[in-house]
């Protein structure tokens, strides 16, 4: 039997290592600061670019692509090779990977602060930069896949196969939600309104949290426990169950995010039933990895690579017993659009994701270092500094957002709302702003402690670029091991690209009859005639109001229940939306809805509160925008957008693009006119006026039809 030695890149992992903790500090910093910013609204001065609309999208991105997605590609990049016994197919392909990946962390970086969002959870990059993820995604899967086909292990390991759905899942989900139609270099809109476009958002959203937060993170959990543990897998059998039911069932369950919303009940209740199934197989990959460790147990006191897997787990577990309970109707309705959703995400992200990270760094730097850990003592305190930073961040939070649901809802005994004015709900949880705050600060010290940790480590050691290796080739392997008996699953084990088109084909079957009824909800949606396009000046407004990130705070769907029918006015209709690219129904309310604050407010309310919110509401956390004041809104690109919404289904009329600037021209000075009524001279082309035109505009369309009747 002939055996070929070979080399371990460790230099791709090296760098995507350091890229993690770096990228870690800085999402974590950002994250911090905006938590703050919901306490004390003004910590940054009027800064455009520093206000907590603009910081919001870029801390979930840090965190989610930088930090989690540099994590992700160095324990494929560590494992891949190592399982497969082979050195990457091609240094040039892991390293166009790396760079591309920081290039578009970095164009993120610059981007969402000057306010260049689609709005869209998860996928707020603009289309540029959609296309340079696609190309990036595509390079890592055929430097996978090409090593795969040139291993010399014959069977992929259970961690290969979560690999294998992370590339093709993801690789779907993003194409498919994020086509849309371009006005410019960094301006586009989504080719989906409303309620489709929501159907597709978390469709998307709800899978990027499974197939790039989760399997490729229980693809290193599968790697990293036995390696740490030393013992083999629990359940090799639970393996195989664990992958292809949970590659089949996550992709069902996106529509949980929109409970009592205008998306018809059965597309909810859809989401509803694969959510609860999804507990059965997230139990049984928590269940694997922590049996994993039986018989380790005395050395997890010593060891923080364990300490921190046993934490990464079992949040893991709590996280994914969580998410269905909040998909059934009942739970939902007291969750959603509170600050428990929050606590829940951040659950899943600073214990899984993070403690998961943790582990596989103190378990990588050493190895590649070629020398023992600087200081197990700190990596001991970042264990329990940052554990405990949990439990103050989280659990405030869940109190918060019970807290806010129960005063919500709060009828006195002759029926009136207890607590009308919105304001008293957010001013009753700022406690417990500040205690996540201090939940975060104690995560993020854990965190620079382990980053010190490491950089002392490596200065100490001395890198090993390439990791000699030997093993006999495959051809040798499969004839050696040709009489010996299989099961049906390890002959698929030996076929990478059948494997590939297998998981393919299960992830498909629920996109596709998701993608289906979206066909079916486009033609079924109730038209509403008086529902006409936004005006040029609207829609400007509109664009503005995505671009300062009002959408994470205020929500834009009014759900059938008493409470908010008696606070916001009528619930909201699916044909209201027909014309809404994208949609913003919102998954927060740290404000008030705004579905019907059209024509609730006079012009100079508007523009009296968002020059100094305080002032018009004591006590409010909303920062103040003193820039839409100044800033001449730019109309160069008015006549395009109406053209390109036009293209998609928006139905203006032929021609009415040659005449949008004309309109947007009256509008504007119409409602300069009456603000100087009122006392408040401005210039009718100041950014200010198309907010208030966007504003007054909502929710009014029904209205309409009300009084018509």
């Amino acid at each position: 039997m002939a055996v070929e030695t070979f080399e371990y890149d460790n230099r791709i992992v090296n760098k995507f290592a350091w890229a993690t903790v770096v990228w870690g500090v800085i999402g974590m910093v950002v994250g911090l600061t905006i938590a703050i910013l919901l306490y004390v609204p003004n910590l940054l001065g009027h800064v455009p670019e520093l206000s907590f609309g603009r910081l919001r999208p870029l801390h979930t991105n840090a965190v989610v692509f930088a930090f989690a997605g540099n994590a992700i590609f160095m324990g494929v990049y560590y494992s891949l090779q190592r399982l497969l016994k082979a050195r990457m197919y091609s240094d040039l392909l892991s390293n166009i990977n790396f760079w591309g990946w920081q290039a578009i962390i970095v164009a993120a970086v610059i981007t969402l602060p000057l306010g260049y969002t689609t709005s869209k959870e998860y996928a707020e990059l603009e289309w540029p930069i959609d296309i340079a993820i696609t190309i990036v995604w595509v390079v890592f899967g055929l430097n996978m896949l090409m090593t795969i086909l040139n291993r010399r292990e014959k069977h992929l390991y259970v961690a290969i196969w979560f690999y294998i759905g992370t590339f093709v899942t993801v690789a779907m989900l993003h194409i498919g939600n994020s086509l849309a139609v371009p006005v410019s270099f960094l301006k586009s809109y989504s080719v989906y309104a409303g309620v489709q476009d929501a159907l597709v958002q978390w469709w998307y959203g709800h899978n990027a949290v499974a197939f790039f937060l989760t399997t490729p993170f229980l693809g290193v959990m599968y790697y990293f426990t036995p390696k740490a543990a030393n013992r083999p897998v629990y359940s090799y059998k639970l393996s195989i169950v664990h992958f292809w039911s949970l590659v089949f069932i996550y992709i069902w369950a996106g529509p949980h995010h929109l409970l009592y919303t205008s998306l018809p009940d059965w597309a909810q209740s859809l989401g509803t039933v694969f959510s609860i199934m999804l507990i059965a197989p997230s139990w049984g990959g928590m269940i694997n990895g922590l049996l994993t460790l039986r018989g380790a147990w005395d050395r997890v006191r010593q060891d923080p690579v364990l300490k921190f897997m046993v934490v990464s787990f079992t949040a893991y577990g709590m996280a994914t017993f969580e998410g269905p309970m909040m998909s059934l109707k009942s739970v939902s309705a007291i969750t959603h659009y509170t600050d428990y959703i929050i606590g829940h995400v951040h659950l899943g992200a600073l214990a899984w994701n993070g403690g998961l990270a943790a582990a596989m760094l103190y378990y990588i730097i050493p190895r590649i270092y070629n020398r023992p850990l600087y200081s197990v003592r700190m990596a001991n305190f970042h264990f329990w500094i940052a554990t405990i930073g949990i439990v103050f961040y989280v659990v405030p939070l869940y109190l918060g957002g019970v807290t806010q649901s129960l005063m919500w809802q709060q009828f006195t005994k002759e029926g009136s709302l207890l607590y009308p004015n919105f304001l008293d709900t957010v001013t009753q949880i700022v406690p417990m702003y500040v205690m996540r705050s201090v939940g975060g600060t104690m995560y993020l010290l854990g965190f620079v402690v382990m980053a010190y940790n490491l950089v002392r480590t490596a200065r100490l050691g001395k890198f090993v670029p390439g990791e000699e290796a030997s093993a006999p080739a495959l051809k040798d392997q499969v004839e050696h091991a040709s009489d010996k008996p299989v099961t049906r699953h390890r002959l698929l084990e030996g076929k990478p690209l059948a494997f590939t088109a297998l998981t393919l084909v299960a992830v498909m079957i629920g996109g596709i009859i998701e993608f289906v009824p979206i066909a079916m909800v486009r033609t079924n949606v109730p038209t509403i005639a008086s529902v006409k396009p936004y005006t040029p000046l609207e829609l400007e407004g509109r664009d503005i109001y995505i671009r300062e990130g009002c959408n994470t705070c205020h929500s834009q769907m009014i759900r059938p229940f008493r409470a908010e029918t008696e606070r916001y006015g009528e619930y909201s209709k699916a044909g209201e939306f027909v014309y809404d690219h994208p949609f913003l129904w919102g998954s927060k309310r740290t404000g008030p809805d705004l579905h019907r604050v059209g024509g609730k407010y006079s012009h100079a309310w508007h523009y009296q509160h968002m020059l100094d919110p305080r002032k018009i509401s004591p006590g409010s956390i909303m920062p103040a925008y003193p820039w839409l004041f100044t800033n001449v809104l730019d109309t160069a690109t008015t006549q395009r957008k109406v053209r390109a919404l036009s293209s998609i289904g928006v139905d203006y009329p032929e021609g009415f693009d040659k005449k949008a600037l004309e309109d947007l021209k009256q509008q504007s000075e119409q409602i300069a006119a009456a603000l100087k009524k009122d006392g408040m001279e401005i210039n009718s082309d100041r950014e200010i006026v198309s907010l208030i035109a966007y504003l007054q505009r909502l929710g009014t369309d029904i209205k309409a039809v009300a009084a018509a009747k």
